[in-house]
């Protein structure tokens, strides 16, 4: 089975007393609907679930951020993580998530500093299941220090092809955005939701949740997306860690030049056999001969 949050993170607070404690409400993935065909016909099918969830934090709301629910604890913990609001998994003691009136209630352990000037000015992200992001975000990006790394033409057709076989709701439903985090070529997780930013940030909390004293460490990591590769998607792979990203779409021009200014590897259009490395070519081992189709077989 390929590792998913609730399968890699038991109830770990019972050995590890300062990592938060999450409530398990994942909500149902998608929902029956009737619709109708090019023949004129009925037929009952499948769509994505999207629904609010309400991020309260020390009872003061924060947010809305529209999910499929999946992974709510996650994505409120690496949400947090990703806007910067916490700088480590130890300052949440919990959080309870209640789809009866779809909120999220974050409980620290010594409250956030500042928050009101933190979170007082927003930009609306791009994309599907469209987000915020606070404006100090974009702030902080000449700071990030980036770890070498680099990746093999080989391992990025293994990721490539290991999304291709994975198990998806976009299979079934469509509508959905995934994000993955890799080792190699090995998929250490793999979320879906009606965002990429949402996906995202659920994997930020997942990577939160995974080692004592610290959270996992994404030097020798890649983030793989299906979406494109904007300015806010490089800006978290990058606070995460992440030195490269691939996406099987393309690449904004912000995107780009953070990409650019951090040393990013960006890598997208990745499908099959091609792909095109718009920045931090320096990390990525070329390897031509491999993107050439096997031969076949002449009798």
């Amino acid at each position: 089975m390929t590792p998913t949050p609730e399968s890699q993170t038991p109830d770990q607070t019972a050995r590890l007393p300062w990592l938060p404690r999450l409530t398990q409400a994942a909500a149902p993935l998608t929902h029956a609907v009737l619709a109708i065909n090019e023949r004129g016909e009925q037929e009952e099918l499948h769509i994505p679930a999207e629904r609010p969830l309400t991020v309260y934090v020390d009872k003061r709301e924060l947010v809305t951020l529209m999910t499929l629910g999946a992974h709510p604890e996650l994505l409120v913990l690496g949400y947090l993580r990703n806007q910067r609001l916490v700088d480590s998994v130890d300052e949440i003691e919990s959080i309870t998530v209640d789809w009866d009136v779809n909120a999220a209630a974050v409980a620290t352990r010594r409250g956030i500093a500042r928050i009101e000037e933190r979170t007082a000015r927003k930009l609306v992200t791009t994309g599907c299941g469209q987000g915020s992001v606070f404006g100090g975000l974009m702030d902080d990006v000449a700071g990030i220090r980036l770890p070498p790394a680099v990746l093999t033409q080989a391992d990025l057709y293994a990721i490539v092809n290991a999304i291709r076989l994975q198990e998806s709701t976009y299979k079934s439903a469509g509508s959905v955005h995934g994000c993955a985090l890799f080792q190699g070529a090995q998929m250490l997780v793999f979320v879906e939701d009606v965002g990429r930013h949402n996906a995202i940030d659920t994997i930020a909390g997942w990577m939160w949740m995974q080692q004592p004293g610290d959270a996992m460490r994404g030097g020798d990591k890649v983030f793989y997306t299906t979406g494109r590769l904007t300015s806010e998607m490089v800006i978290k792979s990058a606070q995460m860690g992440v030195p490269i990203v691939v996406s099987r779409s393309g690449m904004t021009q912000m995107g780009h030049a953070v990409a650019s200014q951090l040393g990013l590897c960006a890598i997208g259009r990745a499908t099959h056999r091609r792909f095109l490395c718009y920045a931090g070519a320096e990390r990525l081992v070329l390897q031509p001969e491999l993107a050439q189709p096997p031969a076949i077989p002449t009798a």
